[in-house]
């Protein structure tokens, strides 16, 4: 093929590609013209690489064929509407569609917490065991209430948010092993368990719960779903029903990343009230109500808007958030 009558042939097909790209605002028509375009260059740069692959030639109608097709298929800009479809839609469908699992997650960790906690307090050896009694006095009468007030409330915050939310983030990602899920859940109401179980010993009941429920109702609870749908990750690819386990995994795996970005919001939530709620100097009743408010509107969250997204057609997966993207012509 003679490469210079070729290009001589064409070059005013590609040069009014790039005019179009270049364009500002395209009309109806020049977008119609704008795809034709692009599809008889890319029919061209075909034929330059089969026949005569110049490399500068090729490079440049890979460029302006990029161009074209950026120009052509739009960007996706996230709008405020977005935000408010995921927090309206998405998410709480996702919470609700999996709510048997972190319920059951929930149901079964605060019940092993309790049947720990109360075997403790039937076995006060395991309690000096575990701790020194210097330790002991040290926690009961100190440790446990200066935690909350130990550091800026600021700081204090956006260390507790970011704590939990790795913890959050690791059930959930670390969910399809299943194991590391249950050992951490396993650590986590261990520790409560014997914490609680102290306090309750030396008669400081009263402090463990005033302190540990405005917070810890709503913070457990996001736990509880993270580990419940890193579970149901697990339970995708061992059982994945008429999917394939890719398919099964994949979509599992898109609803659990919006369950993630979901409790980013949820746990901020829940570093705000430990932060300035717990160590506040509100009266008990009232910090343990800002809490179970907190908790008891997270519930209404999911079973009321939740269950109506989930019964309109919300799946839940990350990727229907996506269908409700502007897609406008680059400007």
């Amino acid at each position: 093929m003679d490469l210079d009558a070729y290009v001589a042939a064409h070059r005013a097909t590609w040069e009014r590609l790039d005019q179009l790209t270049r364009q500002r605002r395209l009309s109806g028509a020049d977008a119609d013209e704008i795809v034709d375009t692009y599809q008889r260059v890319a029919t061209h740069l075909s034929v330059i690489r089969s026949t005569a692959p110049d490399a500068s030639l090729v490079a440049y109608l890979s460029a302006l064929l990029a161009r074209a097709r950026s120009r052509a298929a739009g960007t996706r800009v996230m709008s405020w509407s977005d935000v408010g479809r995921f927090f309206a839609r998405t998410f709480p469908a996702a919470l609700y569609r999996q709510r048997w699992w972190w319920l059951s997650v929930m149901a079964a960790s605060i019940g092993a917490a309790v049947v720990m906690g109360w075997w403790m307090l039937d076995h006060p050896r395991i309690e000096s065991s575990l701790l020194s009694e210097a330790q002991i006095e040290q926690l009961v009468n100190n440790d446990f209430e200066e935690y909350y007030s130990e550091y800026a409330a600021t700081s204090f915050a956006a260390r507790v948010w970011t704590n939990n939310f790795w913890l959050a983030a690791l059930c959930i990602a670390f969910g399809v092993f299943c194991l590391p899920v249950v050992y951490m859940l396993y650590s986590n109401m261990l520790n409560l368990a014997i914490i609680g179980s102290i306090m309750i010993r030396h008669g400081r009941g009263d402090l463990f719960f005033g302190l540990l429920t405005p917070h810890g109702l709503l913070e457990l609870t996001c736990l509880f779903v993270a580990a419940g749908v890193g579970l149901r990750l697990f339970w995708a690819w061992v059982s994945p029903g008429d999917r394939t386990r890719v398919q099964s995994l994949g979509e599992e795996g898109r609803a659990a990343v919006g369950v993630a970005l979901g409790l980013v919001v949820l746990l901020l939530i829940c570093g705000l009230i430990e932060a300035f709620v717990t160590p506040s100097g509100l009266p008990t009743w009232a910090r343990i109500g800002i809490g179970v408010t907190a908790w008891i509107g997270f519930l209404g969250y999911v079973f009321t808007l939740g269950r109506w997204a989930h019964n309109a057609g919300e799946t839940g997966d990350l990727a229907e958030s996506e269908r409700g993207f502007t897609v406008r012509t680059a400007a």
